[in-house]
């Protein structure tokens, strides 16, 4: 099937799960078109469809309740019950049950396509090495505190100018729609106490759920600000992979409740609606917002450490340690080439039309 064909197949199965913001999605073509590494954020449907026919025998392995979405920008810091700062994948909109490769694939494809400066072999490398490692031990979380100085000097670098993430919060219109039934209450529960009035606005950001409502609750609360996002969901795009119709549950509280994780008290799946913190340090890093004078490679360690920490939530360490060691040499960099070029090859036909 021609990309161009899976993507409206796609939109119209989105459609019937939830309701679709046009201005927002016609924005998410525009990013989609600009370089191939938003081209592949925004779709995970595409990657869904194809991955297991381009990868061949390496799509193949033990199941996990895998991320799904997984590539270098889905990683960020949050707050945990202690109020520590903790550092891990921050989005599970498409979890979903699938071989543990998956993630790995993506991930390293993702590395690939972001032109992440170091040599791919070692990138590779440093992945398995990181996935192996927390394999061995039982994982661990990223606690930023006390361990793993260079992670959080890099993860940290961004949030030396919270006066700008909340003018731009503050500056966001008030929306004058009502919202969805449920959607108020639910943000209601995650206010720090009951009562605070607050300012509901819509914010675009993200790239694969551009087009999804989402609604921000903005308030002054004890001398500073507070917000809340709640953001609505739908199946993994795997369903629509794999059946193209119908439905099926909603995996996110699952898949953190699982994890090796030291979990974002502020974080929760209420119905169809995930409601998350929104704070400077409680968001999603990009990669334009880490340090000129970082570590590659050992953030690509982390990486695969974390996804590590996710897929032991639903698998025994001992299956995944022996499915990794019998495969052959380079098998993530010959898999993460095809996709690659998988990726590339749509990007070029979306973009130029």
């Amino acid at each position: 099937m021609k990309f161009a064909k899976a993507t409206e197949r796609y939109e119209a199965w989105l459609a019937r799960h939830l309701r679709i913001l046009d201005p927002d999605l016609n924005f998410k073509h525009e990013q989609m078109r600009l370089a191939p590494f938003p081209f592949l954020r925004a779709t995970y449907y595409r990657w869904a469809q194809i991955w297991e026919n381009v990868c061949g025998a390496s799509a193949r392995g033990p199941q996990v309740l895998g991320v799904g979405d997984l590539h270098v920008e889905n990683f960020g810091t949050w707050r945990d019950i202690e109020g520590r700062l903790i550092w891990g994948i921050n989005d599970f909109d498409e979890a979903w049950r699938m071989p543990y490769t998956n993630d790995l694939i993506r991930l390293a494809t993702s590395t690939l396509v972001a032109q992440i400066p170091c040599e791919p072999k070692q990138a590779m490398a440093a992945i398995l090495k990181g996935y192996a490692d927390a394999l061995e031990t039982g994982g661990r979380p990223f606690a930023l505190a006390e361990h793993h100085t260079a992670l959080r000097i890099m993860a940290t670098h961004r949030l030396h100018d919270p006066e700008a993430y909340w003018a731009k919060l503050h500056a966001l219109p008030e929306c004058q729609e009502e919202a969805p039934a449920g959607v108020s209450k639910a943000i209601d529960r995650m206010m720090p106490e009951r009562g605070i009035r607050w300012k509901k606005a819509h914010r675009i950001a993200g790239l694969g759920s551009l087009g999804r409502e989402r609604y921000v609750a903005i308030a002054e609360w004890r001398g500073g600000s507070v917000a809340r996002e709640a953001k609505a969901l739908a199946p993994s795009a795997c369903v629509w992979a794999r059946e193209g119709k119908g439905t099926a549950p909603i995996l996110y509280q699952e898949i953190i409740d699982r994890s090796v994780r030291c979990r974002d008290p502020f974080v929760r799946l209420q119905k169809r609606w995930i409601v998350r913190r929104l704070a400077p340090d409680c968001s999603r890093i990009e990669l334009s917002a880490l340090p000129k004078e970082r570590d590659e490679l050992r953030l690509l360690y982390a990486m695969g450490w974390e996804t590590a920490n996710v897929h032991l939530g639903s698998a025994k360490p001992r299956v995944l340690l022996a499915d990794l060691r019998k495969r052959p040499r380079n098998w993530l960099l010959d898999a993460a080439r095809k996709m690659e070029k998988a990726v590339r090859a749509d990007f070029e036909d979306y973009s130029t039309r």
